[in-house]
């Protein structure tokens, strides 16, 4: 009870600031709600479609420089629009000297990787991206893949998606199958002749029976039943 007696409701509800400030909250996020409009605007159609890296960064920038004006009473409105105004100059500075440079593209936004070519890994370039096994199998099995010899070819786009190119029904080839079930019978003996799967870039070969076998691409010795299935649609 001591607690509640000394508690200090108008402390608790407005911190150092008297119940007038309320109002000037609302006036102060009703001007950063406009100049988000305004700048979201300014940073055109691409800007709010899929993110790149530096457009996330300048959306994060936007962002803080939007929220403290609106309730810290020692931060004044003129501060933080021009920090909108340097933060979407930078961005427009930015977009157009990519659309000039390929080169200064690639560094800004990265580029387009193949993950996936003629059903296998495509093992140095998968390698080197931050993307976890499960994570790029999971957006497949999205797709209604179920092994990797359905697909022809896999981009990493620099938006982060995942673009999926499939052999016809015809050519799909023995692969590496991506269901969780399937996968997860790994072998480093052959139990039976047949063609497996290495489980680490997806190469495919015939084995013999009760047999070690290391891959000639990854140089690994863990293998798994290839499967044959078509893809369903």
């Amino acid at each position: 009870m001591y607690f509640l007696d000394n508690l200090s409701w108008g402390h608790l509800l407005f911190g150092e600031h008297d119940w007038f400030f309320a109002f000037e909250i609302i006036f102060r996020t009703l001007i950063m709600y406009i100049v988000i409009l305004v700048g979201l605007r300014l940073t055109g159609k691409r800007g709010v479609r899929q993110l790149s890296i530096f457009e996330l960064v300048v959306i994060i920038g936007l962002g803080s420089s939007a929220g403290d004006p609106m309730f810290y009473k020692d931060v004044g409105l003129l501060a933080a629009i021009i920090v909108f105004v340097v933060v979407i100059a930078a961005y427009r500075l930015t977009t157009y000297f990519t659309g000039k440079s390929r080169k200064f593209e690639e560094l800004i936004e990265g580029k387009t990787v193949c993950l996936i070519e003629n059903g296998r890994f495509s093992y140095d370039a998968f390698s080197k991206e931050d993307l976890a096994e499960e994570e790029f199998f999971a957006e497949l099995r999205s797709r209604g893949v179920s092994q990797l010899g359905q697909v022809e070819k896999a981009y990493l786009e620099i938006s982060g998606e995942v673009s999926v190119f499939f052999y016809a029904d015809n050519d799909v080839k023995p692969g590496l199958p991506i269901l969780p079930h399937e996968f997860a019978d790994k072998n480093k003996v052959i139990p039976s002749a047949g063609i497996y799967a290495c489980v680490h870039c997806g190469s495919t070969d015939q084995h013999a029976a009760k047999q070690k076998y290391v891959c000639s691409v990854c140089k690994k010795d863990s293998w798994v039943k290839a499967s044959e299935r078509k893809r369903i649609t």
